[in-house]
């Protein structure tokens, strides 16, 4: 299975250990946007030696989710493993024409009125009008940048509800497995100022629609850890 809750791990993408390659991992499915025709490509590969999930994207957008509820305070460590092949000419994390990134590891948030001011809690009414559901309240994205400085945090270009974190930047790891690990928790509260509400889901994505360039990319397990 891709999931395994036992007392202090919660395995969302146990991809070491997934099924059958030239697949996607169960538990997981695509995630699609509206006007964007062109798919990035998801399979499960072996990589030195490693089962992992593979990203093709040629001037492409979509991403693979995990529709998961976890409560962050009680697991907020988030550890992944990624490796990117080649880095963006056009990449810039401030502008719409920009937004695009050979890895991006992101997390989901629940819509928690509490957590919302007025006029929050009307943009996500006439959402639900326009939609038939909520949608997330927020969304951390932990990116691998492809010119932006290492640290920065910036709001998505396309909306402030989407924080953007540089965990890595350039091309002086290309090729080469990294893992990182993040206190989850914290970078909510650093971005948006309050408590995160429940977790409602986790996704990879490798996009190139904006900049119109290309990119390989693979993905290792994605854990969360208590403290």
């Amino acid at each position: 299975p891709s999931n395994v809750r036992t007392g202090s791990v919660i395995e969302v993408g146990k991809f070491s250990k997934a099924g059958e390659l030239d697949s996607i991992p169960q538990g997981w499915e695509p995630l699609t946007f509206k006007k964007i025709n062109n798919h990035t490509r998801y399979t499960l590969v072996v990589d030195e030696g490693m089962r992992v999930v593979k990203a093709v994207s040629n001037r492409s957008s979509s991403g693979l989710i995990r529709k998961i509820s976890i409560d962050p305070a009680e697991y907020p460590i988030i550890t992944w493993q990624w490796k990117i092949t080649n880095i963006f000419e056009k990449g810039d994390v401030t502008k719409k024409q920009g937004d695009d990134y050979p890895a991006r590891v992101y997390v989901t948030f629940t819509y928690d009125p509490s957590k919302l001011s007025f006029m929050e809690k009307t943009k996500y009414n006439v959402a639900r009008l326009l939609y038939g559901e909520y949608p997330p309240q927020g969304a951390i994205n932990y990116i691998w940048g492809s010119k932006a400085r290492q640290g920065t945090v910036v709001p998505n270009p396309y909306t402030e509800r989407a924080m953007m974190i540089v965990v890595r930047s350039g091309d002086s790891m290309l090729n080469t497995w990294v893992r990182e690990e993040r206190n989850l928790y914290e970078d909510y509260k650093k971005a948006f100022g309050t408590e995160p509400p429940t977790i409602s889901g986790v996704a990879i994505m490798t996009d190139t629609d904006n900049t119109q360039e290309s990119a390989v990319t693979f993905y290792g397990d994605i854990i969360f850890k208590k403290q």
